[in-house]
C-alpha cells in the first residue's frame, strides 16, 4: 500500500478520479456532441405540435442510453424519459421545449434554417428564433452524462421534452397544460420539483435568476366594438366603431399607471392589431382590437381585468356602440420558488462558475408556469450573448438574427446535471 501511495504522489495522473472529477470529465467530453445536436436541430426546426423529427431524435437517444422508460406522443409530440438512479431518493424533472417559430432566419450561419412549415393555413419560413434547439441539445447532453453516472444518482429523473411552448396552433391544444393534463405530474413517478432553463441574450455562460415572480403572466386580449355602418360623409347617421376603438386603445394605457398598485409589479397592455373597415369612405359595423396583457401579481392582474372591461364597455356606451371583451390566459406568472432556490443555490453557483446573478423582471411569458402551479420549480436564464457586444445591440429572442454562443451550452448541461445529482443531498433536514 505504501508503494502505491508513493507512486500516486509521484504520478498524480495515476490517481483515481473522485466522483465529481468524473462528472466534470463526462460533461467536458460531451460538449462537441451537444453542439452537433444543437446545429442539427437548428437546421431542421419544426413548428408547435409538429416536432416529429425532433421527438424521434430525442427518443432514439434516450433508448440508446438504456433509459428505464421512454414515452412518446405525450401532448401530441412530447417525449418523457425516465432514468432511475442506483440509490433511493426523490423524483425530479428536467424540462426542455422543442418548438420553433414562423420566422425567416437572417443569421447567415452555415447551419441556418431553410425549413418551411404551415401556420394558420399559410406556408411560412421556420426558425429556432427562441433557442429551443439549444434547450433540447443541453437536456440530451445531461441525459448522456447522468446515464453514465446513474450509480451516483439518488432517486429518479424525468426528462421532459415538451412541444408547443410557443402556443399550439389555433384550434388545437398542447404545451405544458396538456402535458399536465396527460399525467406528467401524477402517478408513482410524479416529480416533486422541476427545473427549466432558457437561453437569453445576457453575457455568455452566466446564469440569471430572480426569487419569486420572474417572468410575466400573459393574457390574450380580443375586443370587438360594434356600431352601425353608414357613409363616411355622414357619420351622424350611424355609429362609428373605429372612432370608439381608437379611444379605447388610448384609454387602456392609463390603466397600469392610474388604477393599479405599481409597487406590486409593473403591468403592460399592448394592442398589436387594429382591424376595421375595407374602404376609407365607409364607416363599418365593427372594429376589432387584438392585444396582450402582462402582469406580475395575481391580485393586480385580476384588478386590471376588471378595470379593462369597465373602461372598454364605458367608452363604447358613451359612443352609442357596444363592446365584447375576451381575455384568455396564455400563461401564469413564471418564477422561482424561494425555498427551492435557496436549497439549490450552491449547485447553480457551481454550474455557472461563479457568474450566478439576480436579474430584472422579464415581461415575456413562459408556459413552464403551468408545472409550477403543481410543484416547486426553478426557471433560470442562461446567457448566450456575445459579451463584446453591448446588451442593447444583441438580437433578442424571436429576432431573425437571434444567435447562441455555443460555448455557453456546457453551463446549461452543468446546471441540469447538478440539479439532478444534488437535489436529494440538498434536502432540508426533517
Amino acid at each position: 500500500m505504501k508503494i502505491i501511495l508513493a507512486l500516486l504522489a509521484l504520478f498524480p495522473a495515476l490517481a483515481v478520479a473522485t466522483p465529481d472529477q468524473r462528472i466534470e470529465r463526462s460533461i467536458g467530453e460531451i460538449e462537441q456532441q451537444v453542439i452537433d445536436w444543437r446545429r442539427d436541430i437548428h437546421r431542421h426546426p419544426e413548428l408547435s405540435n409538429r416536432e416529429e423529427r425532433t421527438a424521434a431524435l430525442v427518443a432514439e437517444h434516450l433508448r440508446r442510453l438504456d433509459f428505464d422508460k421512454v414515452e412518446t406522443g405525450i401532448a401530441h409530440t412530447g417525449v418523457v424519459g425516465t432514468l432511475r438512479g442506483a440509490k433511493p431518493g426523490p423524483v425530479i424533472a428536467l424540462r426542455a421545449d422543442m418548438d420553433a417559430l414562423p420566422v425567416k432566419e437572417m443569421t447567415g450561419l452555415p447551419f441556418a434554417s431553410e425549413a418551411r412549415g404551415e401556420y394558420m393555413g399559410r406556408e411560412v419560413p421556420v426558425m429556432h428564433a427562441c433557442g429551443h434547439d439549444a434547450h433540447v441539445a443541453m437536456l440530451m447532453g445531461a441525459a448522456e452524462v447522468l446515464a453514465q453516472h446513474r450509480k451516483q444518482l439518488a432517486g429518479t429523473v424525468k426528462f421532459v421534452f415538451q412541444p408547443a411552448e410557443e402556443g399550439p396552433p389555433p384550434g388545437e391544444d398542447g404545451g405544458a397544460p396538456m402535458m399536465v393534463e396527460e399525467g406528467l405530474l401524477t402517478g408513482p413517478d410524479a416529480p416533486e420539483a422541476i427545473l427549466g432553463l432558457h437561453v437569453w441574450p445576457e453575457d455568455s455562460g452566466s446564469l440569471v435568476y430572480r426569487s419569486g415572480s420572474f417572468m410575466a403572466a400573459a393574457d390574450t386580449l380580443d375586443i370587438t366594438v360594434t356600431g352601425r355602418q353608414t357613409h363616411g360623409s355622414s357619420p351622424w347617421l350611424g355609429v362609428d366603431p373605429v372612432y370608439a376603438a381608437a379611444q379605447i386603445v388610448t384609454a387602456l394605457q392609463g390603466i397600469p399607471g392610474r388604477h393599479l398598485d405599481i409597487t406590486r409589479g409593473p403591468a403592460v397592455i399592448t394592442v398589436g392589431s387594429f382591424q376595421g373597415g375595407v374602404r376609407g369612405n365607409i364607416i363599418p359595423d365593427q372594429a376589432r382590437l387584438l392585444g396582450t396583457i402582462r402582469t406580475f401579481d395575481a391580485g393586480e392582474r385580476e384588478r386590471l381585468h376588471q378595470r379593462l372591461v369597465a373602461t372598454v364597455e364605458g367608452i363604447a356606451a358613451a359612443n352609442n356602440a357596444t363592446a365584447e371583451v375576451s381575455i384568455t390566459q396564455a400563461a401564469p406568472i413564471t418564477g422561482n420558488d424561494p425555498a427551492l432556490l435557496q436549497r439549490m443555490r450552491p449547485t447553480l453557483e457551481w454550474a455557472s462558475r461563479g457568474t450566478l446573478a439576480e436579474g430584472n423582471l422579464i415581461t415575456a411569458a413562459e408556459d413552464f408556469a403551468y408545472y409550477q402551479e403543481h410543484i416547486p420549480g426553478l426557471f433560470i436564464m442562461l446567457g448566450v450573448g456575445d459579451p463584446t457586444v453591448p446588451r442593447a445591440e444583441r438580437p433578442s429572442n424571436h429576432s431573425p438574427y437571434f444567435t447562441v454562443d455555443e460555448s455557453a451550452l456546457l453551463t446549461g448541461v452543468r446546471a441540469l446535471v447538478g440539479f439532478a445529482l444534488d437535489y436529494a443531498e440538498a434536502a432540508p433536514s426533517p
